[in-house]
């Protein structure tokens, strides 16, 4: 019998940059009792994106983060700046990034590859809390 479970994730980054939810997707995935199914994460914000990622060396992250510093960096010559210089090139990460993730689950767990982690990619200095809509229907 198709079944849905539905949560909010609230993430406080600590740092710009990519931050690792998986286990917490895990520990939803877990207690929603569903076996197989397709789980979506939504991220409700405009300057914070989610990514799935290299989860094990350090220095993949580092050099992606860098890599978006680089092709949208705070010292542009943008017109939106409203709530600061990083504003406006958090927007632009955040539309070349995913705001929505698919994930398939089976036997309970997520079908992640060996190496592949869940990141909200944090795109402002302030680092604001964000939300994390998770989604999953299956049986």
């Amino acid at each position: 019998m198709l079944r849905q479970s539905s949560a909010m994730l609230s993430i406080g980054a600590t740092h710009p940059g990519l931050t690792e939810i998986t286990e917490d997707v895990r520990e939803f995935v877990a207690r929603s009792g569903i076996q197989d199914g397709l789980l979506t994460l939504f991220c409700r914000h405009t300057s914070a994106s989610l990514l799935i990622q290299e989860n094990a060396a350090p220095a993949a992250r580092r050099d992606l983060e860098a890599y978006f510093s680089r092709l949208a960096p705070e010292n542009g010559p943008y017109e939106h700046n409203d709530e600061g210089l990083d504003d406006m090139p958090a927007h632009l990460r955040s539309a070349l990034t995913a705001t929505e993730l698919s994930i398939p689950v089976a036997e309970g767990r997520l079908l992640l590859g060996t190496w592949q982690g869940i990141f909200l990619f944090e795109h402002r200095r302030s680092t604001p809390e964000r939300e994390i809509a998770l989604h999953l229907v299956g049986e």
